[in-house]
């Protein structure tokens, strides 16, 4: 889903950051949500998720333009213990609550051990990856979800079930990448996709594993947020405000020396890249790694932005009445 495309134009950073702001922006909401918005989509595209990147805004802007998200939303903490924080997002993006909740359950967690975030009342929050990033740096590991208004139609495929489901998990290491494990655990099994049948067939525990994960997305990334199962049983006023996210912080301190765990990540990072590659891959890598390297080349060279990319964005600018720097 997030392979380079083959034929692209590379666009550097700062210039789609600055589209985002502007495109943001002229939708409604502020400079400074813009900026961070901008931050945020900029910074997949440079790890190379182009699913979840710049080309995201082109249906956040439209949402925000239509009335269907809140363009001025203000993020509020409903209730708050130690451990424990639930985020309400007043019906905007689910990026703004997402964050703000995860950076207070790291504090919470730095000081008890470990934490809980619930957030609700919000849109899409885009990459799982962002949230458990911000433990990086704090001898943590982290679990993040988000659940999303399911639409169950009966006699629909049990594919159904699983929804968008993503999930992301972090375990640090001491010199080499940090294990970031972000992915939709329905990929490639939606229904209507190419491959969904075939791999039933092959391979159904794998299906039915992938579901698995897809329900707990949306038991606990949605359901223990307050969100109905059924559109009409929804307690939020705006239509777009059909998710909620979950994110756990854990110290590792609590269980074993953290370091002497960095130091095993790094043994089990480097003793992962003899072994043999998949069939049709070069590497034998663990999750995060390709993503640090595009990083790296992308910042140097610039993102590499496909046909289908550079078209969402172009057909945005002319809507929203802006300029494209390419």
């Amino acid at each position: 889903m997030n392979n380079p495309p083959k034929d692209y134009v590379r666009i550097q950073v700062k210039h789609l950051h600055q589209f985002v702001v502007d495109a943001a922006t002229t939708a409604g909401l502020s400079e400074e949500r813009s900026r961070q918005l901008a931050g945020w989509l900029t910074d997949n595209d440079l790890r190379g998720v182009f699913s979840h990147g710049t080309q995201q805004i082109a249906t956040y802007a439209r949402l925000m333009r239509d009335g269907i998200l809140n363009n001025r939303p203000s993020v509020e903490i409903v209730k708050e213990t130690p451990v424990s924080v639930l985020m309400d997002g007043d019906g905007g993006l689910g990026y703004f609550p997402a964050y703000e909740g995860t950076l207070r359950v790291i504090e919470k967690a730095n000081e008890t051990g470990m934490a809980v975030m619930c957030s609700r009342n919000h849109g899409h929050f885009g990459a799982a990856g962002i949230y458990s990033r911000l433990g990086i740096g704090h001898d943590l590991v982290v679990y993040v979800t988000s659940g999303h208004q399911m639409k169950l139609r009966e006699g629909a495929p049990i594919y159904s079930a699983g929804g968008g489901s993503p999930m992301s998990f972090l375990a640090p290491t001491a010199e080499e990448t940090p294990l970031l494990l972000d992915f939709g655990a329905m990929h490639d099994l939606y229904d209507g996709s190419q491959n969904h049948e075939t791999i039933a067939e092959i391979a159904p525990a794998v299906v039915f594993r992938s579901i698995g994960l897809g329900v707990i997305c949306q038991a606990w990334g949605g359901l223990l947020s307050g969100l109905g199962i059924e559109e009409s049983r929804s307690p939020w006023t705006y239509k777009g405000a059909n998710q909620g996210a979950f994110v756990i912080a854990v110290q590792i301190d609590l269980f074993t020396d953290p370091e002497r765990f960095k130091s095993e990540m790094d043994t089990y990072v480097r003793q992962v890249k003899r072994l043999k590659p998949l069939t049709g891959f070069d590497e034998a890598l663990l999750p995060g790694a390709i993503e640090a390297v595009r990083e790296r080349d992308y910042a140097e060279k610039g993102v590499p932005l496909g046909s289908w990319h550079l078209e969402r964005l172009e057909m945005l600018a002319d809507e929203l009445e802006l300029d494209v720097p390419w």
